[in-house]
C-alpha cells in the first residue's frame, strides 16, 4: 500500500487497527464506511486486509452489469468459503445452494440463506478469524445486501469482521456502525498534490484545486493528468463547476479516449466482464483479434492492472471501468458483449450468457427473447425479484411478436411491483397499453395499477381499480376474480372513508353475487369463544369447535379486548362476529386503533369472501376457455 493513498488516514486506520485486535481476541464486529466517489474507502479496505496477514480474508464488490442478477455479489463473497457448505444444518444448506443455483428447487426463504451465510462465515472462522469487506455497496445486488447485512447485525462470538463501504446511506446497512470518510484536511491535501505534480505549483492554482476537489485523494491524483503544466503555473484550466464524480469520469473518458482504438475495445471488454476473470476477458478479446500488444498499451495507462490482486482483471476505481465502457460506439458495445456470450458457459453461466446476448442484440430476435424469460425463471426461483425483472424487461424489448410482447411486458410490470420499482412498474403498463390486448391482459393491467396504488401508499386509488379489475375478472377466471375482490376489501378496509368509489359495502355485495366454489373451504377463525372453523354453509354466528386451527394466529394478534363486541379474526383480516350488538368495534392487524365496521353486513361478507378463495390463488393464470 502506497503511502499517498493513506495520507491523513491515521484516525481512520486506528479504528481499523483496533476492530482487527478485537477480532483477533474472538470479538466479532461490522462497520460501515461510507463517503463520496474517490475518497479512499477502497484504501482503506485494501489497508484492513493487508495489515492483518494471519487473518483469513474474502472480499466482495458490488458491479454495476451485475446489479440485477440475485445473489451475485454474496457468490463473489462466500465462493472461497463453500468448501465448508457441508457443515451446515440442512435447511440452510439447500437454500444456499438454491441461491447460488448449485441445485434445483423452489424460491429460497430469504431468513434461511441469511442464516446460511452467518453459519458459514463462522465455520470459516472456526481455524482462523476472518475478515470479510464488501466494496462499492451501492452497486450490490439487493439480495445479496440484504443477507450480508442479516447476517452482520447477528454476530456475536464468531472471530468474524465485516467491513462495507458504501457512498450514499441507504436503509439496509441502518443500525450497523458506521465511519464516514471525508476529505483530506488542507496540508495534507496539499502534500497529496505535490506528490504527482513535479514542476512548481502556483499557490492560487494549488489553493483552488485543493477548494474544488474537497480534498478528495482520488481527484487530487486524476484532475492534475488532463491540465497542462502552463495552465497549472498560470492559472485553473477549468472554470466550469461540475459535480466531483462527473469530473473525474470525464478525466478517465478522455484518457480512455486518447488510446488506440483496439486497447479501447479491450478496456471495454474488461468493463463489460464483472466477473474480472482474465481468462474470459482474454478469450473473448482474441474473438475480436485484440492481441498483446492492445493489453500493454491498456495497462500502460494505469487505468487497467491485468492480473492483479488474486490474479482479476481490476481497475483502479469503478468510475474508471464506467469510463472505459462509454469510451467506445454502441456499436463496438454491442460486439463486446458478443464476444463475451460466445465465450461464456451456456451450462455454468446460463444467465449471464443470456444478458450478454441480449446485450449484443441491435432489434428483436425471439431465440434470445426466450432464453431472458428462462433466466428470469431461474432467478424468480432463487427470490431475486431485481433480477427477474430486469431479464423480463429486456425479454420483452427483444419480442418481435406483439401480443408476446405485450404479455412479457405485463410480467416484467408484475415483477418490478414484486420488487418494489412501482415508478418503472408504471411505465411498463403505459407500454403494455400500447400494444394489442385481449380482455384478460386488459383486467390484468387493471389489476397491476391497482396492486401498485395499494402498495405505494395511494390508498384512495386503490379500491376503485381493484373493483374494477375483479368484476372484468369475473367471466374469464373466477379464482382469480375471487382473489382481486379479496385485495379490493382489503384496500377498501385501509382507505377507510378516504375510499369513495369501491368502499367496503359495494366490494362486500359485489363479492357475495359471485357463485360459491364447488368445494368451499372451512377456515379457522378467532373470535371471544376461541377458535372456531367457519364454511360459507354455515350462518355468520353459527361456529363449529376447532381442535387445532390449520394456521396459527398472526404475531401481531391478540385476542379480542373486552367490550369489543366479540371481534375476531379471519386470518389477518377483523371480522366482527354475527352477534353483535350496533356500534361494535373490530380490530386492526396493522394498529390499535379502532375501526368501525361500514356496515352491520360487512362481518358475513368478508368471511363469505375469505372462504369462497383459495388459498395461494395464482394472479397471472390465463382464463379458462
Amino acid at each position: 500500500m502506497a503511502d499517498t493513498d493513506l495520507r491523513g488516514r491515521r484516525a481512520e486506520c486506528g479504528v481499523l487497527d483496533g476492530l482487527l485486535e478485537g477480532v483477533r481476541g474472538g470479538r466479532s464486529a461490522a462497520l460501515v464506511l461510507r463517503g463520496e466517489a474517490g475518497v479512499g474507502k477502497t484504501a482503506l479496505l485494501d489497508y484492513a486486509v493487508e495489515s492483518a496477514p494471519d487473518l483469513r480474508s474474502v472480499r466482495a464488490a458490488g458491479s454495476e452489469p451485475e446489479m440485477e442478477l440475485a445473489f451475485a455479489g454474496l457468490h463473489q463473497l462466500c465462493g472461497p468459503l463453500l468448501d465448508r457448505l457441508g457443515r451446515l444444518p440442512g435447511p440452510q444448506r439447500d437454500a444456499l445452494r438454491i441461491a447460488f443455483g448449485l441445485e434445483a428447487g423452489t424460491a429460497p426463504d430469504r431468513f434461511l440463506v441469511g442464516l446460511a451465510v452467518l453459519s458459514l462465515l463462522s465455520e470459516a472462522a472456526r481455524d482462523r478469524p476472518l475478515v470479510c469487506v464488501v466494496d462499492d455497496v451501492q452497486w450490490l445486488d439487493r439480495a445479496s445486501l440484504q443477507v450480508l447485512a442479516f447476517a452482520a447485525r447477528r454476530l456475536l462470538a464468531e472471530a468474524v469482521l465485516v467491513i462495507f463501504a458504501e457512498r450514499e446511506p441507504g436503509s439496509d446497512l441502518r443500525g450497523l456502525p458506521e465511519l464516514t470518510v471525508q476529505g483530506l484536511r488542507d496540508a495534507d491535501a496539499r502534500k497529496l498534490l505535490g506528490s504527482v505534480i513535479r514542476w512548481p505549483l502556483d499557490e492560487q492554482v494549488a489553493s483552488r484545486l485543493v477548494t474544488e476537489t474537497r480534498g478528495n485523494p482520488l481527484a487530487l491524483l486524476e484532475l492534475p493528468r488532463g491540465i497542462s503544466p502552463a495552465e497549472l503555473a498560470g492559472g485553473f484550466g477549468s472554470p466550469e463547476a461540475l459535480p466531483l464524480p462527473a469530473r473525474i469520469r470525464q478525466n478517465f473518458a478522455s484518457r480512455a479516449e486518447s488510446l488506440p482504438e483496439q486497447a479501447r475495445l479491450l478496456l471495454a471488454v474488461a468493463a463489460a466482464d464483472p466477473t474480472g476473470d482474465p481468462a474470459l476477458v482474454r478469450s473473448a478479446a482474441g474473438r475480436l483479434g485484440l492481441g498483446a500488444e492492445a493489453a500493454e498499451q491498456a495497462e500502460e495507462t494505469g487505468l487497467l492492472d491485468i492480473g492483479g490482486p488474486g490474479g482479476q482483471v481490476v481497475f483502479r476505481h469503478p468510475l474508471m471501468r464506467s469510463a472505459a465502457y462509454r469510451a467506445v460506439s454502441r456499436g463496438d458495445r454491442r460486439k463486446v458483449h458478443a464476444a463475451l456470450a460466445e465465450v461464456t458457459d451456456a451450462q455454468t453461466d446460463p444467465d449471464r450468457r443470456a444478458w450478454h446476448q441480449a446485450q449484443a442484440m441491435s432489434g428483436p430476435n425471439e431465440e434470445v427473447a426466450a432464453e431472458l424469460e428462462r433466466s428470469a425463471a431461474r432467478a424468480q426461483a432463487r427470490g431475486g425479484l431485481a433480477a427477474a425483472a430486469a431479464f423480463l424487461e429486456r425479454s420483452a424489448a427483444l419480442t418481435c411478436e406483439p401480443v408476446r410482447r405485450a404479455e412479457r411486458t405485463l410480467a416484467a410490470a408484475q415483477a418490478n411491483i414484486q420488487a418494489g420499482a412501482f415508478n418503472k412498474s408504471l411505465d411498463l403498463l403505459v407500454r403494455a397499453e400500447n400494444g394489442p390486448l385481449d380482455e384478460f391482459s386488459g383486467a390484468r393491467i387493471d389489476l397491476l395499477r391497482g396492486q401498485i396504488a395499494f402498495f405505494s401508499g395511494l390508498s384512495s386509488d386503490a379500491p376503485p381499480l381493484l373493483l374494477k379489475a375483479a368484476k372484468r375478472l369475473e367471466s374469464l377466471d373466477l379464482d382469480m376474480a375471487r382473489e382481486t375482490y379479496l385485495n379490493a376489501w382489503m384496500a377498501a378496509l385501509f382507505a377507510g372513508r378516504f375510499a369513495g368509489a369501491g368502499d367496503l359495502a359495494e366490494v362486500s355485495q359485489a363479492a357475495l353475487a359471485l357463485p360459491g366454489p364447488a368445494r368451499p373451504r372451512a377456515w379457522p377463525i378467532w373470535c371471544s369463544a376461541g377458535w372456531r372453523c367457519w364454511s360459507p354453509r354455515d350462518r355468520p354466528w353459527q361456529h363449529r369447535p376447532c381442535s387445532k386451527p390449520p394456521v396459527p394466529l398472526p404475531a401481531q394478534a391478540s385476542p379480542p379486548r373486552k367490550g369489543c363486541g366479540g371481534a375476531g379474526w379471519v386470518r389477518r383480516l377483523p371480522a366482527r362476529c354475527g352477534t353483535t350488538s350496533p356500534g361494535a368495534r373490530s380490530w386492526s392487524s396493522r394498529s390499535s386503533s379502532p375501526v368501525t365496521p361500514a356496515r352491520s353486513t360487512s362481518c358475513p361478507s368478508t368471511w363469505a369472501l375469505w372462504a369462497q378463495t383459495p388459498p395461494g390463488a395464482a394472479t397471472s393464470r390465463r382464463p379458462r376457455r
